[in-house]
C-alpha cells in the first residue's frame, strides 16, 4: 500500500469537491433537487476541507517551517474567505429556489482552479517535506475525528 501523502489526501478532496460542483451546474436546470444536493455536498465539503486546512495543517506548517504572519497559509486563509463569500451568495440563492447563480458560480470555480493549484504544487509538498509519517498519521486522524457538525450545520429543508 501507498503511503498517503497531504498532497495525495487534499488533492483528492479538491477533485471530489471539483466534482460535486460540475454535478451542481449540470444539473440546476433540469432537476433542482440533485442539484440542491449536489451544493450541499460542496457547501459541507469545502466547509469542511477548510477546517482541515485552517485547524489542523496549516498550524503544523506554521510551527515546523516558522512561517506565521505574511507567509503561504495567510494567502490560502484570505482565498478561503472569498470561497466561503461565494459559497454563501449561492447558498442563499439556493434555499430561495434561484438557480441563476452562474456568476457567481464562474468565480468559485476560477477561485478554486488557481486555489488549488497553489496549495498542491507548493504548499502541499512543502508540508509533507517537513511533516514525519506520525505527525502526518495524527493529521489524517484528527481529520477523520472532526465532528461533522462542525461543518453540516446547513441546508435544511433546502
Amino acid at each position: 500500500m501507498t503511503e498517503q501523502t497531504i498532497v495525495s489526501v487534499f488533492q483528492h478532496d479538491h477533485q471530489e469537491l471539483d466534482r460535486a460542483l460540475e454535478q451542481y451546474r449540470s444539473l440546476k436546470q433540469t432537476h433542482v433537487q440533485a442539484a440542491k444536493d449536489s451544493f450541499k455536498r460542496v457547501l459541507t465539503g469545502l466547509k469542511r476541507h477548510i477546517i482541515w486546512e485552517e485547524e489542523l495543517l496549516f498550524p503544523l506548517w506554521e510551527r515546523k517551517s516558522g512561517m506565521t504572519g505574511g507567509g503561504p497559509t495567510q494567502v490560502m486563509r484570505l482565498e478561503h474567505r472569498r470561497i466561503a463569500d461565494l459559497l454563501h451568495a449561492i447558498h442563499e440563492k439556493v434555499q430561495a429556489g434561484n438557480i441563476g447563480t452562474e456568476e457567481e458560480e464562474r468565480q468559485l470555480v476560477e477561485l478554486l482552479a488557481s486555489h488549488n493549484m497553489k496549495e498542491e504544487r507548493i504548499l502541499y509538498p512543502a508540508i509533507d517535506q517537513i511533516m514525519s509519517m506520525e505527525e502526518r498519521a495524527d493529521i489524517f486522524q484528527a481529520m477523520k475525528d472532526l465532528p461533522e457538525e462542525r461543518y453540516h450545520a446547513c441546508c435544511e429543508g433546502a
